[in-house]
């Protein structure tokens, strides 16, 4: 299932701005006041806008897609805003374009995956020093600061263990694919409104993996324990009215923001779900394609 460059440009930017409008805890969101951990929505949808061509350049080249995406973001923003996007998005991307024929986009995905060279791993490399993510540390293999001598896929296989990010690159983004879009689905098909459905898919991510930025940035107990606190809050939300629901997200996100508890990997693979899920069937989030409100 091939795309154009122009579609997999407008869908890459759409994902990033349904994303910003649904309240989701902890993260940074129309609805949580404005800046959050420095970061402000206008400088996420610069972000997106800045990358969105690179993310979709015709040229075959995972590594130098993810590179050359970092490169306009930090132009724009000059901080990193969307690593964690862009390291999921792209091989979507990838795929997307080079899709042969009768090949689903999944599948298309695991072998842009597989067929990654050292040369994209030394890419890769580069736009991670460029990015400067979080909390990162030292590596005892492969380490960022070093030259690579393996393809990305050894290098993640290496990190896949404590980075949900890496284990995505090893198991062809199985939480987006496997996962994601599996619930967007379904809460559409319960009648949720499209912001309402993504707010509860990032909150199922949120439910279900110990996200990776606050185990990085503050340990495994504290992202288990807000794992636990939005798997309770996923139940309660599959009970009752969202209306209901919707006072006890807020005070969630309220409460993990002033702790400084962002879980921005959780973020990161809900933006690649929805970029998914419009690569697969564009048509889904159309009402929701023009801007609206702070976005």
């Amino acid at each position: 299932m091939r795309r154009a460059p122009e579609e997999l440009a407008r869908a890459f930017v759409r994902a990033c701005r349904l994303e910003l409008r649904a309240l989701k805890p902890g993260n940074v969101h129309v609805h949580g006041g404005s800046p959050r951990y420095g970061l402000t929505v206008d400088l996420f949808e610069r972000s997106a806008e800045a990358a969105a061509t690179a993310i979709a350049d015709p040229r075959p080249g995972l590594g130098r897609r993810i590179l050359e995406a970092v490169r306009a973001t930090r132009v724009v923003a000059g901080t990193n805003t969307n690593l964690g996007i862009v390291l999921l998005c792209a091989p979507i991307a990838e795929a997307a374009l080079s899709a042969r024929s009768g090949e689903p986009v999944r599948a298309a995905v695991r072998r842009v995956l597989a067929e990654a060279t050292v040369e994209d791993s030394h890419v890769l490399f580069a736009a991670i020093r460029l990015a400067q993510p979080g909390g990162l540390g030292r590596s005892a293999r492969h380490d960022v600061a070093e030259e690579p001598t393996v393809p990305p896929s050894a290098v993640m296989a290496e990190a896949a263990a404590r980075d949900r990010i890496a284990r995505n690159w090893v198991d062809g983004l199985d939480d987006v694919f496997g996962f994601g879009i599996a619930r967007l689905r379904r809460l559409l098909r319960e009648g949720r409104a499209v912001e309402e459905a993504v707010s509860g898919l990032a909150l199922a991510f949120l439910a279900r993996i110990p996200d990776t930025l606050i185990r990085r940035k503050r340990g495994p107990a504290a992202a288990e324990a807000v794992r636990l606190r939005a798997r309770c809050l996923e139940r309660r939300s599959r009970q009752r009215r969202s209306h209901a629901v919707r006072p006890l997200l807020r005070a969630f996100d309220r409460e993990l923001a002033a702790s400084g508890l962002n879980p921005g990997t959780t973020a990161d693979l809900t933006v690649a779900t929805l970029f998914a899920a419009l690569v697969l069937r564009p048509g889904w989030a159309r009402p929701l394609e023009e801007p609206q409100g702070p976005c």
